[in-house]
């Protein structure tokens, strides 16, 4: 066989799948497919209450936008000012407070203005669900670094001192035994999306015990807004098994369990019995964790993944938003994606998230290489892991199980003039890397002798991703990364940065491989193609999908993720391709309406309709009064 037809057969799976979605972006035409089932959001709701309790109501209060004829309806007549206001006029009056009072909301000097933002915005959630969320999306670029990373890191910090009133579940260590009655004491008879933490790894903050039910209330903030998951079916949940944080365990104000953390076996049959009782109560429930110590991650991620509908977003869907800007640093450097088994990444971190990115890295390289065996040992060479301990190698005494893997082998580093444990910037120097990636939640990491050592990389274009959060755990800034290296490379970030000014009209863009690009797509096409697993197809799919949404022209700008504004978008292409690949794995079983044989004759066109369609929209519905 000729180099280029080995080459066409060693990629043509992964490159098939790609053009076709493109194709399928091209094509699509919502209009013209057929309706499925009632728009998600506009059925009337059925209420069994009246008069002020449902003015204190948050899921069903709309405060002025109640209509005269609903007033009458619901005993609402006279509790409102007469004047009846559209949602629009609503949202002005809240801007307009909110624009005045950012800083008045201030608690001090020191509390920054994204945390009177949070304060506020949470003041609304508070009283008007749908209003709330129609500000998050309309103003979803804006609003998102609020509810989500960075701000949410800062809140979470801060639990303790903001909590107002119950938003989520607490499940502890003293409820052993009482789980499954307890399940049945949230309002909900349905829930579709549980994200849960137990709050030993917030972020790169480490462990804020309690406090870290602030990460899950966000991340579904981010399932609503972006994926269009109705806000009366999300649950945030706490298992809190204590905390090893000395200063909280000292705290007098501290909400959560003042002792030291579970651990064994001990651990393990808090979270099975709190994974039974969801599942019980809710069979088609998907959970997704958030933030557990990499200790757990991964262990419980293989003990629960093939029994339930669930993943780790910070091992898989790191991994996915990684693995997609990977893919697009291969583009943006004008090569063919056959070259992206030949890329030298250079890792920084060995916790989850960078031992779930070096694995779906390396699968992906696998299957491009043609997916045996030899295939899978070639591309573990193209892996340069450095921990706290440096270089990761054969020769280390103690390596972790997960990260073994990856360990260098110690004549092979020899050769190129490592040894154990050496330096990031001895390991860049040396190694000349495509990419230098960033999952070790310490900032600074990339100082600017890391930096000066990557400007002898063999690429045309290295890229660089700086991917820990929040802020200030970048390893490095853009402006840094391009002053330093150069204005040809390829920058992501974790967090947010603004694009750096290069001169001359030229712009370095900085790319924010944000986790909510794939997070609310794969929980939405999991929940609607009715899958009983989340495959790692599916999560392939959904990284594939996003490598491939921006345009050549973007690509060729150095432009590999795209803006959060278009998030709703990319949620509805992602949820497409998560679809797709569950029916092709023959994984649906299909969602309300739609059973399985129905949903796997749908056409893409027609899968969109089918997601558009089944999407909550911040919109106020009829409410109709019936006794209990």
């Amino acid at each position: 066989m000729g180099n280029f037809s080995r080459q066409m057969a060693l990629s043509s799976a992964l490159l098939k799948r790609l053009q076709s979605r493109r194709g399928a972006l091209n094509a699509v035409n919502l209009g013209a497919a057929r309706s499925f089932t009632t728009t998600e959001g506009h059925r009337p709701t059925i209420i069994h209450k009246r008069s002020l309790d449902i003015l204190h109501d948050p899921w069903f209060n709309k405060g002025t936008a109640f209509s005269m004829t609903e007033r009458d309806r619901l005993d609402l007549r006279g509790l409102l000012p007469p004047n009846v206001m559209s949602p629009e006029q609503q949202i002005e009056r809240f801007m307009a407070d909110l624009k005045r009072l950012e800083q008045s909301a201030r608690d001090g000097p020191s509390d920054p203005y994204s945390l009177a933002k949070w304060r506020i915005l949470n003041r609304l959630h508070d009283r008007n669900e749908t209003m709330y969320y129609k500000v998050l999306i309309d103003n979803i670029a804006e609003y998102a670094p609020i509810v989500y990373t960075p701000t949410v890191g800062l809140v979470c910090q801060k639990y303790s001192g903001l909590f107002r009133r119950p938003r989520g579940m607490y499940f502890s260590a003293q409820d052993r035994g009482e789980m499954m009655s307890m399940v049945y004491n949230w309002p909900a008879e349905q829930v579709d999306m549980i994200v849960v933490t137990d709050g030993s790894r917030i972020l790169g903050l480490g462990d804020l015990g309690v406090q870290g039910i602030g990460i899950a209330i966000g991340k579904l903030d981010l399932y609503v807004a972006a994926a269009g998951i109705n806000p009366q079916r999300v649950l945030p949940v706490m298992i809190d098994v204590g905390t090893n944080n000395e200063q909280l365990l000292k705290d007098p104000l501290y909400l959560g369990l003042q002792e030291h953390r579970l651990d064994g076996e001990e651990y393990l049959e808090v979270i099975d019995e709190f994974m039974e009782a969801v599942f019980t109560r809710w069979p088609h429930v998907i959970v997704q964790f958030e933030d557990f110590q990499s200790k757990w991650a991964f262990n419980l991620l293989q003990r629960y993944r093939k029994e339930y509908r669930m993943f780790n977003d910070d091992v898989q869907g790191t991994a996915g938003v990684a693995l997609a800007g990977l893919l697009g640093a291969v583009r943006a450097q004008g090569r063919p994606m056959i070259d992206f088994p030949r890329m030298k990444i250079v890792v920084a971190g060995a916790g989850s998230a960078g031992i779930g990115v070096l694995n779906a890295a390396r699968k992906t390289m696998s299957r491009m290489l043609g997916d045996t065996n030899i295939a899978f040992e070639s591309a573990r060479s193209q892996f340069w892991v450095v921990d706290a301990n440096g270089l990761i190698t054969e020769a280390r005494e103690k390596i972790d199980p997960d990260a073994r893997s990856f360990a260098r082998r110690v004549k092979e580093i020899e050769r190129q003039g490592l040894r154990e444990g050496a330096n990031l910037a001895e390991v860049v120097r040396q190694v000349k890397p495509d990419v230098l990636l960033g999952l070790s939640a310490v900032g600074g990491l990339f100082s600017k002798e890391v930096l000066e050592a990557l400007k002898e990389s063999t690429s045309t274009r290295p890229a660089i991703f700086a991917m820990s959060n929040p802020t200030k755990n970048a390893e490095c800034t853009p402006e840094e990364a391009f002053s330093i290296v150069g204005d040809h490379i390829i920058f992501g970030s974790g967090s947010p940065f603004s694009n750096v000014d290069l001169g001359n009209g030229n712009i370095g863009h900085c790319n924010q491989a944000n986790n909510m690009f794939l997070f609310p797509g794969i929980g939405l096409g999991t929940l609607l193609s009715g899958s009983k697993v989340i495959s790692d197809g599916m999560l392939q799919a959904a990284a594939e999908c996003l490598a491939e949404y921006m345009t050549e022209e973007e690509v060729h700008k150095g432009i590999i993720y795209p803006s959060i504004s278009r998030i709703r978008d990319i949620t509805k292409e992602v949820a497409a391709a998560v679809i797709t690949e569950a029916i092709e794995e023959d994984l649906v079983e299909g969602y309300r309406e739609m059973d399985a044989r129905e949903l796997q004759k749908l056409n893409q066109d027609e899968i969109r309709t089918y997601i558009q369609n089944n999407m909550w929209n911040p919109d106020y519905t009829k409410l109709v009064y019936k006794k209990d």
